[in-house]
């Protein structure tokens, strides 16, 4: 049995600081463990411009502890109204490295998305150009449409279009969830690609029902039924070079979960990657973490991969309770668990 594990130093492609107070208290979790991360622009009022992403990027450098090696990697929010211009000229700038469509209404802070992909076909069709990454929350908002069933919807509706229509454009569907999803980034072509969190290869949507409404377990996309989560945890130790590491980290104080329209998101940053290596070891597949973890996302955005090292060794990691951030506590992801193996 294998007692310790050295990979390339991870990165996270997906995750939340948010801003202010929360975010000097957060993002070193991510820093601890990560060397890069793409970090989601939904603040508010969200970042739409260069010098709104050059100022945010400013602000995690600035609460970064300097004893950490960590590189954060720029999104621009994209709204029906904003100028292909500003959003080239960023990414051209090295400010933006991604842009990020939330669908108008679906999540934390999304109220400034999309209401219809044709509202930004002259961005999409400049970021085609460019080699910019679209980066995609998948989900309709129809509110026809059962919540459980958005992003197979949204695949029907929205994403088969966009790959049409933008052959050439590099699309991460974000924070995947379901087996539909999972299959339609294996058969499309090279450059589809999906990040997958910790949280939904390790629970499906009963965690959220056990004994009573459970909060802490309600996140955006909500997971789905087992036969979804068995198919995540397929993909990401395929080894396919299709599907990476993104935590979809999104840390909210216990009373904005526990109240009686609670926010989505799980904090799961400060044992993410003890997280992933427990499900690659239940799986038989801790030679395929590496890849997952450290090479398949950099490789997908064009960056160098990391030259430092990080090892994980098969000892208890005892996750707290709760953690004090911002002068309150927030519940992190395994909170009260042992997990069996712990980051050196």
């Amino acid at each position: 049995m294998t007692q310790t594990l050295t990979i390339r130093r991870p990165d996270d492609w997906h995750i939340h600081l948010r801003d202010g107070h929360m975010l000097k208290d957060v993002v070193n979790y991510t820093a601890r463990q990560f060397a890069r991360a793409i970090v989601m622009p939904n603040l508010t009022p969200p970042v739409t411009t260069v010098a709104a992403g050059r100022a945010y990027r400013d602000r995690i450098l600035a609460a970064l502890d300097p004893t950490l090696d960590f590189t954060p990697l720029m999104t621009c929010y994209l709204t029906d109204t904003i100028d292909p211009s500003e959003v080239i000229a960023g990414h051209s700038e090295g400010v933006f490295t991604a842009c990020k469509l939330y669908p108008a209404n679906a999540t934390t802070n999304s109220s400034h998305g999309v209401t219809g992909i044709k509202n930004i076909s002259s961005v999409l069709d400049a970021m085609q150009k460019s080699g910019m990454p679209l980066l995609v929350h998948g989900e309709v908002t129809h509110k026809d449409v059962d919540i459980f069933d958005r992003e197979a919807v949204f695949i029907d509706e929205v994403m088969t279009g966009i790959i049409a229509d933008y052959p050439e454009l590099k699309v991460v569907f974000e924070h995947i969830t379901t087996q539909e999803a999972a299959e339609f980034v294996a058969e499309a072509g090279p450059n589809v690609a999906a990040t997958i969190t910790p949280h939904h290869l390790a629970f499906n949507r009963n965690a959220i029902f056990q004994g009573g409404i459970r909060p802490h377990y309600y996140c955006l996309p909500i997971a789905k039924r087992e036969k979804h989560r068995l198919a995540l945890r397929k993909a990401a130790i395929s080894g396919s070079s299709k599907f990476f590491l993104g935590t979809d980290t999104a840390p909210h104080a216990i009373g904005a979960k526990e109240s009686a329209c609670g926010c989505a998101g799980i904090f799961n940053a400060p044992y993410a990657m003890e997280s992933y290596v427990k499900t690659f070891d239940e799986e038989n597949a801790l030679d395929k973490l590496e890849g997952f973890a450290s090479e398949h996302g950099p490789q997908f955005y064009g960056l160098p991969l990391n030259e430092g090292t990080m090892t994980l060794e098969r000892r208890e990691t005892l996750v707290p309770e709760k953690l004090t951030v911002m002068e309150t506590n927030i519940i992190p992801f395994h909170a009260g668990e042992a997990l069996e193996w712990s980051v050196v």
